[in-house]
């Protein structure tokens, strides 16, 4: 059994104001709206309903909370980019993902999710650019993988990774499919690094805390 199973919600919020401060710590999942933020999160912790999932994009637009335990939480943060969606909604919306990624003291790492099709986006670098420059460890997943075949899908992936050295920070690149599991293991290591946790990937998978 996996650690993450025992996810559970724990709130929505519709801007920094309305969390709590903790001195716990949180892994952010953020990405183009679409990108398969949900749909990942519901992979990851093998529950199909934990995150809301919908084609129409821009259906997350609160920074929703995920507990893991006491002190490690996930986060589904606002998609950003297109949406079909009033412009003053859209800018509330990405308000509320600059000001939580600039001022949560308690973040460590942020995962980027990116169709695989089309990754790094303007947008993607930008936010890539700005977790580099303040010294914040960033995975690339390059959701929806099983769209694509085993050699399009190394290809696009390496490309991505030469890529992504120009960032010049930590910067970690894996692709993923919520569907078929393609990434899940690497995206649970990385997680285990951030969360400081990994002790768990020799196996031990009691994790009091």
């Amino acid at each position: 059994m996996s650690y993450f199973t025992k996810a559970t919600f724990l709130t929505s919020a519709p801007s920094i104001d309305f969390l709590s401060e903790s001195d716990g710590m949180e892994v952010a999942f953020a990405g183009r709206s679409n990108a398969g933020k949900s749909s990942a999160l519901n992979r990851l912790t093998r529950q199909k309903g934990l995150a809301r999932t919908s084609k129409t994009p821009g259906r997350t637009q609160l920074i929703n909370m995920f507990e893991l335990d006491e002190e490690r939480r996930l986060v589904d943060l606002p998609g950003y980019g297109y949406a079909k969606v009033p412009l003053e909604m859209k800018l509330k919306w990405q308000k509320s993902l600059g000001e939580y990624l600039q001022q949560r003291k308690c973040l460590k790492g942020l995962v980027v999710l990116m169709d695989i099709r089309h990754p790094l986006k303007d947008l993607d670098q930008n936010l890539i650019n700005w977790a580099v420059e303040v010294n914040l460890p960033v995975l690339i997943l390059l959701t929806k993988a099983d769209k694509l075949k085993a050699g399009k899908r190394k290809a696009q992936t390496l490309m991505v990774r030469e890529a992504s050295m120009a960032f010049c920070g930590d910067v970690t690149v894996h692709s993923f499919s919520s569907l078929s599991g393609i990434g899940v293991s690497e995206l649970e290591q990385v997680l285990f690094k951030w969360f400081g946790l990994e002790r768990q990937l020799k196996g031990d998978t009691d994790i009091s805390g």
